[in-house]
């Protein structure tokens, strides 16, 4: 299946960024690398590409920088609306399709973002991929960004449905690795947020760095 976007308009899409969402049988991880890129140029090491959105909704991003946030925003506030309207949260499904149309009714004059969205509903965990042209599509496992090729070969081999939102961050963890290794436009650190029918819960340095530890991954070198 085609997404709808250019060849060229991918090619721009995916020159920096490693993001990934997997669903378990519990919930949902994203997961993101901290990097950002400008050419060949490291313009920032601690970059925002995690975005909780509701208590049951949770989007990663890649792409121009500027786009993408204007579309994080955008989002939380017709969530939030849509919370305030009905006294109950939008479904992860609905989150997805509000988004797609934001996107598609802006293809002549696009933002260039693709989006992993995340979410959990009474249906269970989900995570859908979003392109620039209002494509969605949902997945069990997802990644996005340059690096996603070397992170599909951890997710391919080591994603189970039977897995918990802990070994989720562990496989999620090893994937932005391998992309980290290869891929220059990924790199100086990880940001993970785990979403379950209870919580919405963002990891922090501390605990990402002990489960580094514990898989013997490197750990990123600390910040001035």
């Amino acid at each position: 299946m085609q997404s709808g976007v250019s060849a060229a308009d991918e090619e721009r899409l995916l020159k920096g960024t490693t993001t990934i969402g997997i669903v378990c049988k519990d919930g949902v991880v994203l997961a993101t690398e901290r990097r950002a890129t400008a050419g060949n140029f490291i313009s920032n090491k601690q970059t925002q590409k995690l975005f909780k959105i509701d208590q049951n909704i949770g989007i990663t991003i890649a792409g121009l920088v500027g786009d993408a946030q204007v579309l994080a925003r955008y989002l939380k506030a017709e969530v939030s609306l849509y919370r305030l309207r009905r006294n109950a949260p939008l479904t992860a499904e609905g989150a997805a399709t509000l988004l797609a149309n934001i996107l598609n009714g802006n293809r002549f004059y696009p933002y260039y973002a693709w989006l992993i969205l995340g979410g959990v509903d009474a249906k269970g965990g989900h995570v859908f991929s979003v392109d620039p042209a209002g494509g969605c599509i949902e997945d069990r496992f997802v990644s996005v960004g340059s690096g996603s090729y070397l992170a599909y070969g951890l997710l391919e081999e080591g994603y189970s449905r039977d897995m918990t939102t802990s070994d989720a961050v562990d496989l999620a963890l090893r994937g932005l690795t391998a992309a980290m290794k290869r891929d220059s436009a990924s790199g100086d650190g990880y940001l993970v947020h785990i979403l379950s029918a209870r919580e919405y819960r963002e990891l922090t340095e501390d605990e990402i760095n002990k489960r580094l530890k514990a898989l013997k991954i490197p750990l990123p070198p600390a910040l001035p």
